[in-house]
């Protein structure tokens, strides 16, 4: 059982009861991310007809550079940003009843150049 798991069964179980439009979503940061932060919560009820990149842009409240660039990964795969979370959830729920999704960064874009300064 994931720990993600553990915390919906202490706090009374899925939330999902509460509105049979949204969707438990679980998010997890890559297990060998160093550079992004824990978010501080990893739950998430979201409307089944919000789009994945709405969901992104809830998520990354986080701080990125210049240089990062942020993924939500479903399954090991990059979900289409233009798809709903009803989607996603459809076609990748856990047997659990959840949605999980990891976030990692990557360093991209080349080097930020500064006036005066060189890479």
């Amino acid at each position: 059982m994931r720990p993600s798991e553990k915390a919906f069964l202490v706090s009374g179980g899925p939330v999902g009861s509460q509105c049979l439009r949204d969707r438990e979503v679980v998010v997890e940061r890559y297990q060998k991310e160093k550079q992004l932060p824990l978010l501080d919560r990893t739950k998430f009820l979201v409307s089944q007809d919000s789009s994945m990149s709405q969901f992104v842009i809830t998520l990354t409240r986080m701080s990125l550079t210049a240089t990062q660039a942020f993924y939500l990964l479903v399954n090991k795969g990059l979900p289409s940003m233009s798809m709903t979370v009803g989607e996603v959830y459809r076609d990748h729920k856990d047997e659990d009843g959840f949605l999980y999704v990891t976030y990692a960064s990557q360093e991209m874009f080349g080097c930020c150049f500064s006036v005066g300064s060189m890479c």
